[in-house]
Parts: structure tokens; C-alpha cells; sequence
């Protein structure tokens, strides 16, 4: 596989005009990663620094590294102990990429997806016992029996034969969201083991009016977080399990379409989830909140027209840590810990698809305090950290036609 390396010394970490700025410049004149006009002018945030945060005091210089290309349209991906990849593809692979860019046969044992619009082979997660056990976890837009689909997670063991390829071994359904639904958009979907090895879910809320407005409908899987246990049963401790209505696997809801879940060092789950035009939202969920969609929202919809009544704020509903309006598209996120970016530690790293950036946020006691964006010229579809301490990032073409695996290390002397 070729492999070629890119500079960028990162000035104004922008994907947009005005790039030029020196360091420390931007923070003295309230300068933003954003720059572009936003589509709600006549919204306001409710807190300091709730959007449009000062760029960071120091400028981040990095290199990529491109470890493969020209795959089929990746999804997600995660490391194995040995440094490779398991990454899947939207239209139903898996497969194993070796840390030198080498990409094995398509993995066997996988189910049918649907991979109409958004749908397909979605996030994987390794079991928290995976090198005892071999096991996996994965979502996936399901074909159901009555025409409908709808977002599936499945658990099997990972065989590999050593050639860089393997087998999917007792493979079993353990959750689905429901209802189902006759669709192609907002499947989600995230999976995140939580510190007690309880599976975090996130969906979406299928796009559609008016079914979207499920998202506020405790009887309805759309637009929530489950919390599982590994087999799929609801723990005792979800803040529903003892109501007969509600689905007992719910963990928040109010959401759209989450596309970015991960945890932090305190083992706390946070979530970046889709907005309309306008409106991406960083969130923390808590047991039992509701985050508010479609209720309230930052941005409008694709029309130019109000969601609802055009509210961004309503009691008994919760207020995003972090908005974007206009979108970054996010996808993928990790908290950044390693020694490669030490400016960097305990920060957000978000992968955006319009900003075609790794939009990288840093927090003081639960706040954005700054934000600045690495632009990786092509769509970022998946973000881990990866052994070395390096960023590794899925990008796609502008035409989703073909994905490539880079490599972000810090610029030697940057």
C-alpha cells in the first residue's frame, strides 16, 4: 500500500476564509474557528461560550500520514492489541487493517444490512474481555420482517486465521430499536462500554416527520440512548427499568442522531449528535434527562423554517454543553490521552464531515473553553487515538465514492 505524508502548519485551524493568524492572536481578538455566518442569526446561547469559543492561545502544527486508501465507504473502526484495525464498511464488510496499511479479505459471518441512504454496517466496540474471549459488539441498519428496519446491535466471537482475515463465531442479535421503521436516514449509531461494562447505544430519531417527534416518546426507541448489559437485558439501574410503559433500556432521550459517543477519563459518556441547519450539539447525558429534540433545538430546518415553535430553551428539557450552528457534521469522537499532542490532553476530538476537520474542543470543569479545527481535506467520518498516541481518523471523498485511514502526529519542532 503507498503511503505519503502531508504537512500543514496550522495557523488558523480553519475550513473556511480568513486563514492566516498567528499564534496566540486568535484568543486576544475573540477570534473563532467559525467563521461563517451562522443559519439562526437571531439565536442566542444561553451561557458563556456555549458556541463560537475563542480559538486556543497556542497554534497546533501536525503531519498526516495516509495508511491506506481507496477502501470501500469505512464506517468506524477499532484497534486490536497488536496495533491493527477493525474497521466496517457502510455496505455490509468487515475487515481487518494492519497498522502498516494491508487490508484483509472481508471477514465472514457478517448479517444482511440495509445500506440504502444512511443505513449500513455501523460502529463496532471490542468487549471489554475481547483478548480472553474474542468477543465483539456491532450495530447495523436490520431488515425487518414487516418491511420496516431499524438499528440492531449483534455479539459474536472473533475468530482470525492469521492472514489478516477470520470469522464471526456464535453470532447473535442481543437488542433492537423499536419501532421499526420504513426509512433510509438517522440510524445513529454509537456503542460505548461504560466503566461498569454496561453498553451504551445511540440512535436516531429516523428524520422523518412526524416520527421524529418520538425522540420525546418514553414508549418509542427513537431518538434515545440505551443502556444494555452485555447480552442485551436492561441493568436494574436504568432510570426506567421499573416503569411498565417505558422501554426499560432507556437511558436518555430528546436526541436526533448520534453519530459520536465516547467516554471521558472519568468514565463519563458525552455524545455529539446531529443537528438540523444549524444546531449540532455536544452533550453529557445523564440518567433520565431529556435533551430536548424535537421540542427545542438550536438552527432550523433544511427549508429555512422553525423546528416547532423555534424554541432553544424549555424547562424540565436540558441545554447542550456545546452547539454549532452552522454544522461540523460530527462523526467519531475520543478524548484525546497520550504523549504525542500533550497540548492536547483531556481534549475532545470530533470528527467533522462538513468541516472535513478534526474539530478538537478543550474543557475546563465540563465547558468548552476553546476550539480549533485540523483540516484533514476530505469528509471525517471516525476518530480513535490510537496506540502510539497518534490520531487516527476514516475520511471519505466529497462523492463518498472511496475512504482512506489517516495518521495525525504532531509537526517535529511544531
Amino acid at each position: 500500500m503507498t503511503r505519503f505524508v502531508s504537512l500543514f502548519a496550522i495557523t488558523a485551524v480553519l475550513c473556511g476564509p480568513a486563514l492566516a493568524q498567528t499564534s496566540g492572536e486568535g484568543t486576544a481578538r475573540g477570534e473563532t474557528a467559525e467563521t461563517s455566518l451562522p443559519k439562526a442569526p437571531d439565536q442566542e446561547p444561553v451561557f458563556e461560550n456555549q458556541t463560537r469559543t475563542p480559538l486556543p492561545a497556542e497554534k497546533t502544527a501536525v503531519e498526516t500520514e495516509t495508511i491506506a486508501e481507496d477502501l470501500s465507504n469505512l464506517w468506524s473502526m477499532e484497534f486490536l492489541s497488536d496495533g491493527a484495525m477493525l474497521v466496517t464498511a457502510k455496505e455490509g464488510d468487515m475487515m481487518i487493517v494492519s497498522s502498516e496499511g494491508e487490508v484483509g479479505a472481508p471477514i465472514e459471518g457478517v448479517p444482511e444490512v440495509m445500506s440504502q441512504g444512511q443505513g449500513g454496517l455501523l460502529d463496532v466496540a471490542l468487549a471489554p474481555d475481547f483478548d480472553e474471549t474474542g468477543m465483539i459488539y456491532f450495530s447495523f441498519s436490520e431488515p425487518r420482517e414487516d418491511g420496516g428496519n431499524g438499528t440492531s446491535v449483534a455479539r459474536a466471537r472473533l475468530e482470525t486465521d492469521g492472514s489478516g482475515t477470520g470469522t464471526l463465531q456464535d453470532l447473535e442479535i442481543i437488542f433492537r430499536q423499536t419501532p421499526a421503521y420504513d426509512g433510509d436516514m438517522h440510524f445513529g449509531s454509537r456503542l460505548v462500554f461504560g466503566p461498569d461494562d454496561h453498553l451504551f447505544v445511540t440512535v436516531g430519531e429516523r428524520s422523518d416527520t412526524p416520527i421524529r417527534d418520538q425522540a420525546q416518546d418514553l414508549t418509542s426507541g427513537l431518538g434515545k440512548i440505551f443502556r444494555i448489559n452485555p447480552d442485551g437485558s436492561a441493568p436494574e439501574g436504568n432510570p426506567f427499568a421499573r416503569h411498565a410503559a417505558i422501554q426499560p433500556e432507556i437511558w436518555s432521550y430528546g436526541h436526533r442522531n448520534i453519530q459520536a459517543a465516547t467516554l471521558d477519563p472519568e468514565g463519563r459518556l458525552w455524545t455529539v449528535e446531529h443537528g438540523p441547519m444549524g444546531g449540532d450539539e455536544l452533550n453529557r447525558p445523564e440518567a433520565g434527562l431529556n435533551y430536548g429534540w424535537p421540542a427545542i433545538t438550536y438552527g432550523l430546518d433544511y427549508g429555512g423554517a422553525p423546528i416547532g415553535l423555534g424554541l432553544t430553551a424549555m424547562e424540565g428539557m436540558e441545554q447542550p454543553v456545546y452547539y454549532w450552528d452552522p454544522v461540523i457534521a460530527p462523526s467519531g469522537m475520543a478524548f484525546y490521552q497520550g504523549e504525542e499532542f500533550p497540548a492536547w490532553d483531556g481534549a475532545v476530538l470530533i470528527g467533522g464531515l462538513v468541516s472535513e476537520s478534526l474539530v478538537v474542543l478543550h474543557l475546563e470543569e465540563g465547558r468548552v473553553t476553546s476550539e480549533e479545527r485540523i483540516p484533514l481535506g476530505a469528509r471525517v467520518q471516525d476518530v480513535k487515538v490510537g496506540p502510539d498516541g497518534a490520531v487516527y481518523a476514516i475520511t471519505e471523498a466529497d462523492n463518498n465514492s472511496s475512504s482512506a485511514i489517516m495518521r495525525v502526529t504532531s509537526q517535529a519542532g511544531g
